[in-house]
């Protein structure tokens, strides 16, 4: 093999290789909202102005993080800031689709197990099948849902 050949494999590799390790940058956050009336602010401080009440469960995505503030996108894509303790890790997903078919399996023939009418909340449980996710309703019900009927993914 020719130094050449040898020179531009080694920096693909180079290039592959830090492509991975920035790829979590690339990666989208989302969390819940934990607290019940938390209160979203056009500014990182509780003296800013109050824009709205955002209901406990609510998915956001994170835009920003400042000290004790997180400024996120809710579904409709207003931007907000809100307390980082009014958070919670665990992942929720809102329908936005007329109605979401939760279905048995990740296959859009599979057993229909219930349907989600929009801005109802499911647990997101884990990724599935290309285009799918697994859900949880709170009454326990789960399967997999289409990933373009949701937003929080």
């Amino acid at each position: 093999m020719s130094a050449a050949r040898r020179a531009v494999r080694a920096l693909a590799a180079v290039f592959c290789g830090l492509t991975f390790i920035a790829a979590p940058a690339w990666a989208l956050e989302f969390l819940s909202v934990a607290e019940a009336g938390a209160v979203m602010f056009d500014a990182p401080s509780q003296k800013a102005k109050p824009l709205f009440v955002i209901s406990r469960g609510t998915p956001v995505e994170v835009v920003v993080s400042l000290e004790g503030w997180i400024k996120v996108r809710d579904a409709a894509g207003d931007l907000a800031w809100i307390e980082k303790k009014a958070l919670a890790e665990k992942r929720m997903l809102i329908v936005t689709a007329r109605s979401a078919e939760v279905r048995a399996q990740a296959e859009a023939g599979a057993p229909l197990v219930f349907e989600a009418d929009k801005d109802v909340l499911l647990e997101f449980v884990e990724a599935g099948p290309l285009g799918w996710t697994r859900v949880r309703h709170r009454d326990g019900q789960s399967g997999f849902v289409r990933a373009n009927q949701v937003w929080g993914l």
